[in-house]
C-alpha cells in the first residue's frame, strides 16, 4: 500500500514541501528512515536529523521550525519532502489509525463451534469468534468484535463498536459502553476482595453483588482486572485509557480521560478524579479521592486525599518539587550522619 506525499498533505490539511511526489509504504523513527518511509518530529532535538535524514515523508509539528528553518520548493536534497501540521504526533496517529483500518478490516459473522444463548441477537454487522460463549440476555450493539474464547455472562451489555479480544471474560450483570476495547486477558466483574474475620479469626468471604460499568470509548490493556462492586458499580468513566497489569478494586471509580499506566493498583472505594496520570506502579490506598488533574510520578504511593490539582511523587505522595529536593537530602543522609557520630565523639 502506497501514499503520495500529496495525499497525506490532503488528508491533513499540512503545508508540503520539497518533493511533493514523493511516494512511502511503511513508517520508521526519524533516526532509521529510508526513502519508503513516512516518519514525524515532534521535539526539537531530532531536527538535526533533517540534514541526514533519507526519509521520503516527514511529518513536523510546525511551531518547532516555523521562522528557523526554510524548506524549499520542488525536489529535496534526499527526495523527500516535509509536511508541517499542527501536531505531528498526532497526525501520525491519525493516519496509523487508516492504515490499520485497511490492514485489520472487521470481521463478521459467527464463527463455529460457538455458544449464542437462545433469545441473543448478534448484529448482521457484528463477529462471534470460535469458542466464545455468550450468557443470557445479552444485548450486543453494532459491529462488536469478539474474538475467539471470549466469555461473556449473563445479563451482561455490549455498546456499538466495542472489540473484545481473545480470551477477555466478563462476568454476569457488568456493562461495556460503545467504542471500547479490551485486550487479551481482561477480566471484567471478578469478585472484589471483600473478606471479614468471625470470632475465630476465620476470614469470611463478603458476597460482591454489585457490577462493573466501562463507559464509552475506554481502552482496557492486557491482564487489566476490574472487580465488580460489594454493592453499587464500580466505573470506568468515558475515554479512560488503561494499561496492561492494572488492577481496578470494587466501588472505584476512574474519572473521565484518565489515564492508569502498567502495574497501577487502586484499593477499593478509592475515586480517581478527571485527566489524571497515575505512571508505573502507582498505588492507591482504599477510601480516598483524587482531584481532577493530578499526575503522579512511577511509584508514587497516594495514602490520603490529594485535594488539588498538580504533580506528585514519592510515598506518602508530596508535591513533586518537594519530592525532588527530599531525594537530595537521602542521598546525602549517610554523610550527614557519619558527621553527627565525629562531633558526638569529640564532645565526649
Amino acid at each position: 500500500m502506497k501514499f503520495s506525499a500529496q495525499q497525506i498533505a490532503a488528508v491533513l490539511g499540512g503545508a508540503l514541501y520539497g518533493n511533493t511526489n514523493a511516494m512511502v509504504s511503511d513508517v520508521a523513527p526519524i533516526e532509521q528512515a529510508q526513502a519508503q518511509h513516512l516518519t514525524f518530529i515532534t521535539d526539537e532535538k531530532y531536527l538535526p536529523f533533517l540534514e541526514k535524514t533519507k526519509a521520503g515523508v516527514i511529518l513536523i509539528t510546525r511551531s518547532l521550525v516555523e521562522g528557523k528553518i526554510t524548506f524549499p520548493e520542488g525536489e529535496g536534497k534526499a527526495g523527500g519532502a516535509v509536511i508541517l501540521v499542527e501536531n505531528a504526533r498526532g497526525a501520525m496517529g491519525q493516519l496509523l489509525q487508516m492504515v490499520s483500518q485497511a490492514m485489520f478490516p472487521a470481521k463478521k459473522g459467527v464463527e463455529q463451534p460457538s455458544f449464542v444463548s437462545e433469545g441473543v441477537t448478534v448484529p448482521e454487522d457484528a463477529y462471534v469468534g470460535a469458542f466464545a460463549y455468550i450468557g443470557k440476555n445479552v444485548h450486543l450493539g453494532a459491529g462488536v468484535q469478539i474474538y475467539p474464547q471470549v466469555y461473556i455472562g449473563d445479563n451482561v451489555t455490549i455498546g456499538d463498536g466495542t472489540i473484545l479480544y481473545s480470551g477477555v471474560k466478563i462476568y454476569a450483570n457488568c456493562q461495556v459502553g460503545k467504542q471500547c476495547i479490551l485486550h487479551s486477558g481482561v477480566v471484567v466483574g471478578a469478585d472484589g476482595f471483600g473478606f471479614e474475620p468471625d470470632a475465630q479469626g476465620i476470614n469470611r468471604k463478603i458476597p460482591q453483588i454489585g457490577n462493573v460499568i466501562i463507559e464509552d470509548d475506554v481502552e482496557l490493556g492486557a491482564n487489566t482486572c476490574v472487580d465488580r462492586a460489594m454493592m453499587g458499580s464500580t466505573i470506568v468513566r468515558k475515554n479512560a485509557k488503561v494499561d496492561n497489569l492494572v488492577q481496578i478494586a470494587h466501588n472505584v471509580e476512574v474519572g473521565e480521560s484518565t489515564f492508569l499506566c502498567a502495574q497501577v493498583g487502586i484499593a477499593g472505594s478509592s475515586k480517581i478524579g478527571k485527566h489524571c496520570i497515575l505512571t508505573g506502579q502507582v498505588g492507591v490506598a482504599g477510601h480516598i479521592e483524587v482531584a481532577d488533574n493530578c499526575v503522579f510520578g512511577a511509584k508514587t504511593g497516594i495514602a490520603g486525599n490529594i485535594r488539588k490539582p498538580g504533580q506528585y511523587s514519592g510515598f506518602p505522595a508530596i508535591e513533586a518539587a518537594n519530592w525532588r529536593r527530599s531525594v537530595v537530602g537521602f542521598k546525602q543522609l549517610p554523610d550527614m550522619i557519619k558527621r553527627l557520630q565525629e562531633l558526638e565523639k569529640n564532645s565526649k
